[in-house]
């Protein structure tokens, strides 16, 4: 006698949101849905709000425009880019879920090498859920992958590892470069089954990393109030540096509190490349200040009475106006920014979501 089949749940199906920043129609999500529709979307509309937006039959979704930013968030939602994809955090900051997904509308399910569709999701949600080694390199990679483990040498004492913050994710086809590299390698595509690398990496403590946002998972729970993405687009000086500085500011505080950082697996496949030209007039200031913004991140030290995201956060805050300060008058005003987005993470969040309190490392 047959017996009927018992459905499948999705992993974390309650528990994770899907951030997706867009200015068109969403006919991306029909290549993904058969990864994404069991999952909430939240969609972050960016430019004009009087536009609408597509989005294909039978996914849940919510979606935001300005005008329900500036209505939700009153005077703080000058913390929040317009005409940039650093729009996203809006999402992180409304979302209830402890985990998120973001991903970019021109990014398409990749293949691995041997033709089959990388679900990009379930991937990340498997980083996120093992845990990672930041205290001490493993030469094996990702230890707790099936197939893998400590190699010999290892402390034993280390063994059981830290809970995982962020999973970083990568790219076919277009790799994501800055602007003076593009117009070098205009044709330069990473689409070679040569080039996949089928590796998950703890990012080591002390060691900075390019946060790339269009392919992240994340414990919002953990590391939520850190993921703020800048004041970039519309009335700034500088563009696509927001991901970038989010991960600067979210890997310090993870090292600060004993967080892990993974990178590698999952690929998705970035259909777009931007135009390099417009990229620069976005880019050159921060190709300029990214010489004394890296060497501040690399100084930071946070006091142990930080004890949680938010308290890391502030005090971050302050150390960027008067050690950034000087560079130029915007990180005055992305310092005061930043402060604005905290206030307005614990006003829209229960106490229930906030971080814990964490033991320094």
């Amino acid at each position: 006698m047959a017996h009927p089949s018992v459905p499948v749940v999705p992993a974390l199906k309650d528990e994770l949101d899907i951030v997706i920043p867009t200015i068109r129609n969403l006919d991306f999500l029909e290549q993904w849905r058969p990864f994404f529709q069991p999952y909430h979307l939240i969609i972050v509309q960016d430019g004009d709000p009087t536009k609408t937006i597509r989005v294909p039959d039978g996914f849940d979704y919510e979606l935001y425009n300005r005008n329900d930013i500036n209505r939700i968030l009153g005077p703080k939602a000058s913390c929040i880019s317009f005409k940039d994809s650093a729009c996203r955090c809006f999402g992180f900051l409304v979302s209830k879920k402890k985990y998120i997904f973001t991903i970019d509308d021109d990014c398409f399910v990749a293949k691995d090498p041997s033709g089959k569709d990388i679900n990009a999701l379930a991937q990340h949600i498997n980083n996120l859920l093992t845990p990672s080694t930041p205290f001490f390199f493993n030469t094996l990679y990702d230890p707790y992958r099936d197939g893998a483990d400590f190699v010999r040498g290892y402390p034993f004492s280390m063994r059981e590892g830290a809970p995982t913050a962020i999973s970083h994710g990568l790219w076919l086809n277009i790799p994501d470069y800055d602007a003076p590299t593009q117009l070098v390698k205009p044709l330069e595509r990473n689409t070679s089954s040569n080039r996949y690398v089928d590796a998950v990496m703890t990012i080591p403590k002390g060691t900075l990393f390019p946060m790339c946002g269009m392919n992240l998972g994340f414990n919002r729970e953990l590391i939520g109030p850190a993921m703020y993405f800048g004041l970039m687009g519309d009335g700034q000086p500088i563009g696509r540096y927001d991901d970038m500085w989010a991960g600067w500011c979210a890997k310090v505080i993870c090292d600060h509190l004993g967080l892990g950082v993974k990178t590698g697996l999952p690929y998705i496949w970035h259909s777009k490349a931007s135009n390099p030209f417009v990229n620069l007039k976005k880019e050159y200031k921060g190709i300029y200040w990214q010489e004394d913004i890296i060497p501040f991140f690399q100084s930071v030290s946070l006091p142990r009475e930080c004890t949680t995201v938010q308290k890391c956060y502030v005090e971050l805050s302050k150390l960027v106006a008067e050690k950034l300060g000087h560079v130029d008058p915007y990180f005055q005003k992305l310092s005061e920014a930043m402060v604005t987005w905290i206030e307005a993470w614990d006003e829209l969040n229960t106490p229930s979501l906030a971080a814990p309190e964490t033991k320094t490392k």
